[in-house]
């Protein structure tokens, strides 16, 4: 390698390492500071508290129902992912006429902005004019009150997750599926293994390594959603869809608790961080 490669591989390695440091490391850091202060505004005067926000938000019992509801929104939306994701993976891995057009297609919820689906999902489920209510009517169901009881909204964002990730998920998985060997499908089939077998015993542990990455990656992206649940049901009705991260932004804006919010965020962060650590521990990228 040249000197001139070198200093273009130490140039872009600084460059990224400062915007690394600039955009995540220094707002993480002073989130993280400010938790340990007591303040109602970014240009307060500050009081120092030390762990007085984090006793104070232990204590809550909104905290402890915001935790739960992020681990059931997390896990509701990865499994419904996966599951579907895998297999519009294998049927967009067979060969049928406008294949190729079928798989663009696919990707399409994933690249709609999130207020579109919003507004549009709120608009299936109208209650005068929503094609999701009047098709419930006409089979003669109950009508579901989506963002009144706290099932239906937990569900409702959940679908709503589903239907616009999704789509990433088919993505990566159709993309390890090119990478699968056709001989060993054809090897088994000689064998006289039945599509299932394939599936378990070729498929599936071809597919770990990437299985284990996305898992992880809509794990963290689901538990710090904030977007969709804030502009289906703001964390209602009562509470019932609040997550941390939301919890953190309204006693951080809502309630003028810069601390409390802070300490929220940082305790999110500690979460996720020790979920991951212990992940990788159960499930690792390459094994021994």
């Amino acid at each position: 390698m040249n000197l001139s490669s070198k200093a273009t591989i130490y140039t872009f390695l600084v460059i990224g390492l400062l915007v690394t440091l600039v955009l995540i490391v220094a707002p993480v850091a002073y989130a993280i500071s400010l938790s340990f202060y007591k303040l109602d505004s970014f240009v307060g005067e500050a009081k120092w508290v030390g762990f007085d926000n984090y006793i104070a938000i232990l204590k809550l019992p909104e905290f402890w129902r915001a935790l739960w509801n992020g681990v059931l929104y997390s896990l509701g939306s990865i499994v419904l992912q996966v599951v579907l994701g895998i297999g519009f993976a294998l049927i967009l891995n067979e060969t049928f006429p406008g294949r190729n057009f079928v798989r663009g297609l696919s990707i399409l919820p994933y690249l709609l902005p999130t207020v579109v689906v919003i507004l549009t999902f709120k608009w299936m489920v109208d209650g005068s004019i929503g094609i999701i209510t009047k098709t419930i009517a006409a089979m003669g169901l109950p009508p579901v009150n989506w963002f009144e009881s706290s099932g239906a909204a937990m569900t409702s964002v959940i679908l709503v997750s589903v239907w616009m990730w999704t789509p990433f998920v088919t993505t990566c998985f159709l993309a390890a599926l090119q990478t699968v060997p056709t001989s060993l499908y054809e090897a088994a089939r000689v064998d006289g293994t039945t599509a299932v077998q394939r599936f378990f015993h070729i498929t599936l542990p071809m597919l770990k390594p990437i299985l284990t990455v996305v898992v992880l990656l809509r794990a963290i992206w689901m538990f710090n959603k904030f977007d969709v649940i804030w502009l289906l049901t703001r964390g209602g009705p009562v509470g019932s869809t609040e997550h941390l991260a939301i919890l953190s932004y309204r006693h951080a804006f809502s309630l003028f608790d810069i601390g409390g919010g802070a300490a929220i965020a940082t305790i999110s962060f500690a979460i996720l961080s020790v979920a991951v650590f212990f992940y990788f521990r159960i499930f690792p990228l390459e094994d021994d």
